[in-house]
């Protein structure tokens, strides 16, 4: 796992553990170690069965073997665990976007496209995808919060230069109302 980058070693974690049966297996060994009979028995699985999904979670480094009287015992590698938790809260290096968790694929491909580091680096030519930019915005606005237009151009100017075109889009897609020099979010 060491030639993999950070966000390719979250991955493979992520997919060990999408399968029930794998974080069972590491739920067993949590408690203790386990020889590969005894966990195809508690868990209901072929022992064949039960040696894939320990190969899957050793490739990823989070089980570890050793050789019992009978059989290989194989035990929870507590420190890759400890040390992948530290990678996943490590808030400060995720990537691209934050902002809304809810976000469908489609939202995430036009944000990767446009977007680098928080900031705009193109603006879509198609307008639904300016609409995924435009909503991207939006979450950077405080619901129920009134702005003056200057506070208005800063948070929009952190996102891409050309804040005055960026905020009339705001308004004229009705994702931000105006009156006078005051604005707020509406959706």
């Amino acid at each position: 796992m060491e030639s993999l980058d950070r966000n390719e070693i979250l991955l493979e974690f992520f997919k060990a553990l999408s399968d029930e049966k794998r974080l069972q297996i590491v739920g067993l060994l949590a408690r203790r170690d386990h020889s590969v009979d005894e966990l195809a028995a508690l868990l209901g699985l072929s022992s064949a069965l039960a040696s894939r999904h320990l190969r899957h979670l050793a490739r990823i480094e989070l089980v570890s073997s050793g050789a019992g009287e009978h059989s290989h015992i194989y035990s929870l590698r507590l420190e890759t665990l400890q040390q992948i938790s530290r990678q996943v809260l490590a808030t400060e290096s995720l990537p691209e976007p934050a902002g809304d968790l809810d976000l469908d694929a489609y939202d995430r491909k036009v944000l990767r496209d446009h977007m680098a580091g928080g900031r705009l680096k193109s603006w879509p030519h198609q307008w639904k995808q300016r609409q995924v930019i435009l909503r991207y915005l939006l979450e950077q606005f405080e619901p129920d919060r009134r702005y003056d237009e200057r506070e208005v151009n800063e948070i929009i100017g952190r996102v891409h230069p050309d804040f005055a075109t960026l905020r009339r889009e705001m308004i004229d897609s009705g994702l931000m109302g105006r009156e006078r020099d005051v604005y707020w979010r509406k959706k």
